[in-house]
C-alpha cells in the first residue's frame, strides 16, 4: 500500500521519535554520566552526557534561559507543524515533505527530554527511585514522580560522539600552534541528527522549492 504525503510525514515523525526516545531511555538506564563505550575505535563513541541548554552542548542563560528556550522550541514545533500541513495541502514534492518532517521530528524529540525527563529521572543515572513505587489508594495505583527538575527544565540526553580527528596543530601555525585540535567535538543525539540532516537535505535539494512556495504563499495572501 502506497502512503500519501500526510501518512508519510506522520510515519517519519513517529519513527524518528521512537528511535530517539528508546535510545535515550536505554542510555539513561544503563550509563552513568560520563560513561562511554567505544563502538568503532576512537572514531565513534557512545558517551553519555546531558545538555541543559541548546543543541550540541550549548548553554543558554541558566534556568530562565532554559525555560525560555523550551517555550521557544514548542512555538517552533507548532510553526513547523503548521507549515508542514500547509505544504501537504499544496501537494508539494515528496522530498520537501520528508525534509520538513525530519526537522519536526527532531524538534519534538528534544522537547520531550526538556519537558518530562526532569521529573521522570533522577540526577542522570537511572530512573528516579520513586518512579516504580506504586501506591494503592482505594484500589487505584498512582505513580509518585520525583526527579531532578520541573516541567520544561529537564536536560536533553546526548550520546553520539565522533572525535574523528584528534591531533596537535603544528607549532608554525600562528596563534593556534601547539594547541590540541579535535573534530568533531560536540556530543549529540538522534533528534539533533534528524534536524541537521533535514536542514542539509532541504538546502541541497529543495532550496528553490522552499523559496518558490514561500513566494507563492505571500502572493496569495497579498491577492486575498
Amino acid at each position: 500500500m502506497r502512503l500519501n504525503k500526510r501518512q508519510l510525514a506522520v510515519l517519519i515523525v513517529l519513527l524518528i521519535l521512537l528511535i530517539d526516545q528508546v535510545f535515550k531511555v536505554w542510555i539513561k538506564t544503563h550509563f552513568a554520566i560520563g560513561d562511554e563505550v567505544k563502538v568503532i575505535g576512537n572514531w565513534f563513541i557512545l558517551h553519555f552526557t546531558e545538555n541543559p541548554g541548546m543543541a550540541f552542548g550549548l548553554k543558554f542563560w541558566g534556568i530562565w534561559g532554559k525555560i525560555a528556550l523550551s517555550i521557544f522550541r514548542i512555538g517552533a514545533i507548532v510553526a513547523i507543524g503548521y507549515y508542514l500541513n500547509h505544504l501537504i495541502k499544496q501537494n508539494v514534492k515528496t522530498g520537501l515533505i520528508v525534509g520538513i518532517s525530519l526537522i519536526l521530528a527532531g524538534a519534538i524529540g528534544n522537547i520531550i527530554d526538556s519537558a518530562f525527563y526532569g521529573f521522570l529521572f533522577d540526577t542522570g543515572t537511572t530512573y528516579s527511585e520513586q518512579f516504580n513505587q506504586w501506591v494503592s489508594y482505594y484500589g487505584v495505583s498512582k505513580l509518585n514522580f520525583e526527579g531532578y527538575a520541573g516541567f520544561l527544565q529537564g536536560c536533553v540526553v546526548d550520546m553520539l560522539y565522533f572525535p574523528i580527528i584528534d591531533t596537535v596543530i603544528p607549532d608554525w601555525v600562528p596563534i593556534w600552534g601547539g594547541q590540541n585540535f579535535l573534530f568533531f567535538r560536540p556530543v549529540f543525539n538522534i533528534a539533533d541528527s534528524s534536524i541537521t540532516i533535514g536542514v542539509i537535505y532541504l538546502l541541497l535539494f529543495h532550496r528553490n522549492s522552499i523559496f518558490i512556495n514561500s513566494k507563492h504563499q505571500n502572493q496569495s495572501n497579498y491577492e486575498s
